[in-house]
């Protein structure tokens, strides 16, 4: 960007442009990241290291389970993220935009295949039977 804008702003030109995600999608990433980063092992000389998209939807699954738990699911769904290649292409729109960086062996498809958004978000909340097992019915 050759104006220094801040996230805000870069977010309401983002779904100006591309509508499919509300903006609390683009403040979750962005915080799924910064909690990501907190998480991994820096570089030397304390610099945070670069995350790859494997990296980053464990890391954003972590953080929706610490701050939201069983409400994760739910929200995602109102945000419009849906599974996890809608969380490549936020971060993309992001780097598009000139928020986030990327290497040039980051591409969206990285995030592709990463989990099942149930088993993900609903299945550990869901009830189970006196033997710890889900009930036929939730599997």
């Amino acid at each position: 960007m050759s104006e220094h804008k801040d996230f805000g702003e870069v977010v309401e030109l983002i779904i100006k442009e591309d509508g499919r995600f509300d903006k609390g999608a683009y403040y979750f990433v962005r915080q799924g990241l910064d909690h990501t980063l907190r998480n991994l092992d820096n570089e030397p000389g304390g610099h945070p290291r670069h995350v790859s998209g494997q990296e980053l939807l464990e890391g954003i699954r972590d953080y929706a389970h610490n701050q939201y738990g069983p409400m994760a699911y739910s929200l995602l769904d109102h945000w419009g993220i849906r599974r996890c290649d809608d969380f490549g292409e936020i971060v993309f729109n992001l780097v598009e935009y000139g928020v986030l960086g990327k290497t040039e062996n980051d591409k969206k498809e990285d995030f592709s295949g990463g989990y099942d958004f149930r088993e993900a978000f609903l299945k550990p909340y869901l009830p189970k039977n006196s033997k710890g097992e889900l009930h036929p019915e939730q599997s």
